[in-house]
C-alpha cells in the first residue's frame, strides 16, 4: 500500500510543480497549434536565433516539416545549416564542454521546455531581458534573475534599459485617455528593429512553435478525444438498452 501510495505521489508531482505557478508575475499565453503560418514563423526564428546554442534532439525535421506543411526541400535549404538531412534529428553542432566554458553551463535541450515551464513562462522569459552592467553579459531578466544566456533578440526587441513590464496589464487613464503599459520596455538603451508589437508578435511565434515541439500530437489527440466520445455516448444507449433487457423480468 505504502508503495502504491509513494508511486501515485511522485506521479502527480510534476503536476503539482505545475500548479505552484511561477514566482513572478506571467503574461497571458495561448498556444494555437492550427495556425500553420505563426508555426512556420516560430520554426524560422527557432532556427536562426536559438539553435546555434540550443537543440531539440527529441524531434526529427522531417516531422516537423511534414505537420507545418513546409516541403523537404524548402526546409532543407533554409532551416538546416548544419549539414543534416531532411529525416534526422535536431541537434546542433555546438560541443557542450565549450558551452560550459563559455556560458558556465551547457545551454538545454529545449525540446520540452514548454512542457516543463509552461509556455507563459517561456513567453515572458523571451520579453523580460533588460541592461544589467553588473551581469557577465551585460544583461538580466526578470523572469530568470542572474541567467546565464545572452539576449539574442537584441536586434529585434532592441534592450531595455529597466525592468520590462512582465505580467502587467496595459490600461487607459480615464482622464487623459493615455495608455500605460502599452510597451513590455518603458525605455530603451538600445533600440531595436521592431516595434514592440511587431516583437510581441515574434515572441508570441517563437513560444508557439515551441509549444507544439512539446506536443507534436496535440490537435491528433483532440480530434481522436471527440469521436472516443461520441463512440462512449452511443455505447452507453446499446449498454442501458441492453442491460434493461435483462433485468425486465427480475423481480
Amino acid at each position: 500500500m505504502r508503495k502504491l501510495i509513494f508511486g501515485l505521489f511522485i506521479a502527480i508531482l510534476p503536476a503539482l510543480s505545475l500548479a505552484a505557478g511561477s514566482s513572478v508575475p506571467l503574461d497571458k499565453f495561448e498556444a494555437d497549434h492550427s495556425d500553420d503560418a505563426s508555426l512556420q514563423r516560430g520554426a524560422a526564428l527557432f532556427t536562426n536565433y536559438c539553435m546555434g546554442c540550443h537543440s531539440m534532439e527529441f524531434a526529427r525535421y522531417k516531422r516537423v516539416a511534414e505537420d507545418l506543411d513546409i516541403p523537404d526541400e524548402l526546409y532543407e535549404e533554409n532551416l538546416i545549416f548544419t549539414g543534416a538531412k531532411i529525416g534526422e534529428l535536431m541537434k546542433n553542432s555546438m560541443k557542450k564542454e565549450m558551452a560550459a566554458d563559455w556560458f558556465g553551463a551547457p545551454p538545454p535541450d529545449l525540446t520540452l521546455e514548454t512542457r516543463l515551464r509552461g509556455e507563459a513562462w517561456v513567453y515572458s522569459y523571451l520579453r523580460g531581458f533588460y541592461k544589467d552592467e553588473s551581469r557577465p553579459l551585460g544583461v538580466n531578466n526578470v523572469v530568470f534573475p542572474n541567467v546565464g544566456m545572452p539576449h539574442v533578440m537584441v536586434s529585434m526587441q532592441g534592450l531595455c534599459a529597466v525592468k520590462p513590464n512582465i505580467g502587467v496589464e496595459a490600461s487607459v487613464e480615464p482622464l487623459s485617455g493615455n495608455i500605460n503599459n502599452a510597451d513590455v520596455c518603458p525605455e530603451y538603451a538600445i533600440e531595436g528593429t521592431m516595434s514592440g508589437a511587431e516583437f510581441d508578435q515574434a515572441m508570441y511565434d517563437l513560444t508557439n512553435f515551441m509549444s507544439y515541439m512539446g506536443d507534436p500530437v496535440k490537435l491528433e489527440r483532440e480530434r481522436l478525444g471527440i469521436f472516443v466520445l461520441i463512440f462512449v455516448a452511443i455505447f452507453f444507449v446499446f449498454a442501458y438498452l441492453l442491460n434493461r433487457e435483462y433485468w425486465k423480468d427480475v423481480h
